[in-house]
């Protein structure tokens, strides 16, 4: 494979030609950057610097770097350089980097840091992202105690078009899931409980476990990973296309009039969605009930009816209702924060996704130890 060729004539003393042959790329290899500084150097460094690129083959961003690295030594040495024997694409390229300055923080530092200083930054990076976290919360706290005194300003048709992209258009997928959710449970139960010949208890077991737990918690997560991320991806959208800079211009406060709606219709649909995936959790536990254990339906429905009680339906509408509200503060929350690129749109979806499923875990393990407290 040919090679990058670099070589160096002082056809005058305050002149240096720099001839470049051959193919450039990051794959071929490139001479030593070290070479420059010694044809830099010397008991008569040159005054001016040109080029030979007639012999020039491929080049990629191998050669922009060469140069970039020969114009910062020149530049030290107060040495002129003149692009004109370079190809147009790669004086255009080096035009276009020396306009645009150098982003702070951009180059990668020398050596990596010790365990004890990056333990402290990932320290500061938590306590930062808590501080914002708070920040946020109390915000919306604030933006919600405006909406009950009729203070906020938002549109009531964005409320309805939230409610029904929470509520409605998320029955097909809430329904599969949680339909299966019942199926598997029932299985698994009907499996043990066959031994002791406990069929029937297959209701009790699918009831409790929907009503009080299973329902909440997985249309939570669900909601996470469709809605969160929607809300996410929206406002980070909004950021880059700057309507959120214009609608804080304009004296309107984003939390009110973007975050209030979204985080009102999610807090507004959960518990009606709970009830729904407890139903529909109940009636798949009762196709195996009935199907693989031959349990009359009416039978069924009687042992769940009796096995659940009012506490556990409120219970779980409870947990669900508090998972909506984290759902629509992780979403909201990454949206806001997003960056102003393509791609920071899509690792605020992530983001958000990510965080409302850990924030419901974590609420679920402390709503179990305080309703295990309280005996609910």
């Amino acid at each position: 494979m040919a090679a990058a060729e670099l070589a160096f004539e002082r056809p005058s003393a305050d002149q240096l030609v720099v001839r470049l042959a051959g193919p450039w790329r990051m794959t071929s290899g490139v001479p030593d950057p070290r070479d420059i500084k010694e044809a830099l150097t010397g008991a008569a460094p040159p005054r001016r610097i040109s080029f030979e690129a007639g012999q020039l083959g491929a080049w990629d961003s191998a050669l922009l770097i060469f140069l970039a690295h020969l114009a910062e030594v020149a530049k030290e040495r107060s040495i002129a350089i003149d692009r004109s024997g370079l190809p147009q694409g790669v004086q255009r390229l080096m035009a276009l980097a020396e306009a645009v300055p150098e982003r702070t923080g951009a180059r990668s530092g020398g050596a990596r840091p010790g365990f004890l200083t990056r333990l402290g930054l990932s320290a500061i990076d938590g306590a930062a992202g808590a501080r914002e976290f708070l920040d946020f919360i109390g915000q919306l706290t604030i933006a919600g105690g405006r909406a009950i005194v009729g203070r906020a300003r938002y549109r009531g048709g964005d409320l309805l078009l939230f409610m029904q992209q929470a509520g409605a258009d998320a029955l097909p997928i809430v329904t599969l899931i949680s339909f299966l959710v019942g199926v598997i449970m029932a299985f698994v139960g009907a499996i043990q409980l066959e031994k002791f010949g406990a069929e029937i208890y297959v209701a009790d077991l699918v009831g409790i476990a929907v009503v009080h737990e299973m329902g909440a918690l997985m249309t939570g997560i669900i909601m996470a990973g469709r809605t969160g991320a929607a809300f996410a991806a929206q406002l980070g959208t909004m950021k880059v296309t700057q309507e959120i800079d214009a609608l804080t211009t304009m004296g309107i406060d984003p939390m009110e009039f973007l975050v209030l709606p979204r985080a009102l219709a999610l807090c507004l649909m959960m518990p009606l969605l709970v009830l729904y995936a407890d139903l529909v959790g109940i009636v798949g536990g009762a196709v195996i009930g009935g199907g693989m254990l031959g349990i009359n339906p009416e039978v069924y429905f009687r042992r769940v009816f009796d096995a659940v009680h009012v506490t556990d339906l409120v219970g779980g509408v409870f947990k669900g209702s508090v998972y909506g509200v984290l759902v629509a503060v992780a979403g909201c929350l990454r949206g806001m924060q997003s960056g102003s690129s393509a791609s920071a749109v899509g690792d605020a979806a992530t983001s958000a996704v990510v965080t409302g499923i850990v924030l419901i875990v974590v609420a679920c393990g402390l709503l179990a130890v305080v309703f295990y407290v309280l005996g609910i």
